[in-house]
This record gives C-alpha cells, sequence and structure tokens, in this order.
C-alpha cells in the first residue's frame, strides 16, 4: 500500500514536471507569433544570474532600462525582439565565460534557446524603423564602451529585463 501510494505520488510529480517544461508563450509580435518556452528560459537563466551578477563591477553603467523595453513603438516589437537576440547571441553569449561546468551548460543553452527565437522570428519578415535601430545602436555602443568580458557580464545579470518584457508579450499556451 506504502509502495502504491508513493509510487502515484512520483508519478503525479514527474507529470507536474512534464507541463512545466511543455509551457510556452505565444508572443504576438506585430504580424506574426512565435512560441518560447519562458519556463526553460527563466531555468537556464537563474542558474548562470547568481554569477553574472557577482562578477559585475561596472555597477554605474545599464544597458538595458525597463523603461526602453516598454517604449517599443507600435509596429516595431519584432524588429526590436530580432535584434535584442542577435545582440545577445552575436556580442553577449559569445563572450560570456562562465567558471561552473553547469553555468557553461545553462549559458549554452540559453544562447541555444536565443538562436532558435531568432530562426523563429526570422520568417516573420520584421520590419525596423529608424528609431528603433538608433535604440539598439545606442545598446551595442555602450556595451562596446567597456571591455568585451565586463561588458559580457553585465548584459547577462540585466537579462532579467528582457526575460520579463518577453513574459508581458506573450499569453500561456501548452504544446
Amino acid at each position: 500500500m506504502m509502495l502504491k501510494m508513493l509510487l502515484g505520488c512520483s508519478l503525479f510529480l514527474l507529470l507536474l514536471s512534464l507541463c512545466e517544461l511543455v509551457e510556452s508563450r505565444t508572443l504576438h509580435l506585430d504580424s506574426c507569433s512565435v512560441n518560447v518556452h519562458t519556463h526553460e528560459l527563466r531555468k537556464y537563466y537563474s542558474a548562470i544570474r547568481p554569477n553574472a551578477i557577482a562578477g559585475d563591477i561596472e555597477i554605474g553603467v545599464k544597458f538595458l532600462d525597463k523603461s526602453l523595453m516598454k517604449d517599443v513603438q507600435e509596429g516595431q516589437t519584432c524588429c526590436f525582439l530580432r535584434l535584442v537576440l542577435r545582440f545577445y547571441v552575436e556580442r553577449v553569449f559569445s563572450n560570456y565565460a562562465c567558471s561552473q561546468p553547469q553555468q557553461q551548460r545553462s549559458s549554452s543553452a540559453l544562447a541555444n534557446a536565443f538562436v532558435s527565437i531568432r530562426r523563429d522570428i526570422h520568417k516573420c519578415h520584421c520590419h525596423c524603423g529608424e528609431e528603433t535601430q538608433r535604440i539598439v545602436d545606442s545598446l551595442h555602443a555602450e556595451f562596446i564602451k567597456l571591455d568585451i568580458n565586463p561588458a559580457a557580464q553585465k548584459a547577462v545579470g540585466e537579462l532579467d529585463t528582457v526575460l520579463e518584457w518577453l513574459e508581458g508579450l506573450g499569453q500561456k499556451t501548452h504544446t
């Protein structure tokens, strides 16, 4: 009897964790939509966040501000997200170093997830306005003012802002 109860509880917990893994959000990006597994992004990020924040020596610098994310012009969400993901894949993750193997795996998994989202967004054929391009160019300009490793460290520490913004764009779905 006890074994059946234990087995039943274990099965329930397994099913519950599987439901969390497949939860995704449909991001409405202007004229198209993409599914993003925000739970996975959060899981990978939570593994590297403490290291990124602890190693951030550029306290007075901020790349991504929440107000910047909220002020994305109508019709520019797709473009802005595509450019921010490109920034993280090409500039940040390629220069972010973790000392622990588990953190390296999580960082790689997060980068790969961003590549996957970029691939889906590429199908959307986003149109980029001048203002959106200017905002992202200023992000790049701030990034290159710092040495590459501290800049990547800071950008990873600010990923929380990006993830919150993504979560605000979507509605939960189960795939």
